[in-house]
């Protein structure tokens, strides 16, 4: 009886130790697919968070850049007209003609409607870079991004400096025709002032646009370099 009583006991000791080791097993199992599980989330949400700080990061940089573009195509007119204006008022200066004159005011308007445009989409694109800038923590696209917030700033400048120069134009060539000698004086030194101002200011507008422009923003280069 004895040896039946302990080889019961052995055989119920040896089937609770199997049934503890199927317990832990099976605890250890589930605990592990709850870490894999919660470790799997965690990584899709961080994927999430790095795929939407990309997307905000590109659509806020590309509608920073379609607005800056187009302030500059807009500048590049507003030049185009002035220059004719100037080209006229000079003319008007050697021979004094109504058709000088004219065709001086109706560029320097143009000019002027250009500059104001252009001012105003420099303007514009400003607060996109400064919120591309939130979404990156790259040390180059930082560098780059700064750049086109002080571009937009230099464009305003100099789109600003060239209104008033071309305002100054127009209102001279119109004292001009008029016979205002003392009103065409000083317009025309507001007007070379002006020019001064634009010179002292569009050396760096260029230093910006040359950074921009030879900075390859998307590299096709993944690894640092």
């Amino acid at each position: 009886m004895a040896r039946e009583f302990t080889r019961n006991m052995l055989v119920m000791f040896v089937s609770i130790m199997i049934g503890v080791g199927i317990i832990t097993y099976f605890v250890a199992d589930i605990m592990n697919r709850t870490k894999i599980e919660t470790l799997t989330t965690q990584h899709v949400v961080e994927i999430e968070d790095i795929n939407s700080r990309n997307e905000n990061f590109t659509n806020y940089y590309l509608q920073g850049s379609i607005t800056m573009d187009s302030a500059r195509e807009i500048r590049e007119i507003g030049n185009y007209y002035f220059d004719f204006g100037l080209f006229w008022f000079n003319n008007a200066l050697r021979i004094l003609t109504n058709s000088s004159i004219n065709q001086c005011i109706e560029n320097c308007t143009l000019a002027m409607a250009s500059y104001l445009q252009s001012n105003e989409k420099f303007g514009d694109s400003r607060p996109f870079f400064e919120q591309a800038r939130t979404f990156t923590n790259n040390s180059r696209y930082l560098e780059v991004l700064g750049y086109y917030v002080g571009f937009s700033q230099a464009g305003k400048n100099i789109t600003q400096l060239r209104y008033t120069a071309s305002k100054y134009l127009k209102e001279a060539a119109e004292n001009l025709s008029a016979g205002d000698m003392g009103n065409f004086s000083m317009l025309l030194e507001n007007f070379n002032l002006t020019e001064d101002m634009y010179g002292e200011q569009v050396g760096g507008y260029n230093d910006y646009r040359d950074q921009i422009d030879q900075f390859l923003f998307f590299d096709s280069i993944r690894e640092p370099h």
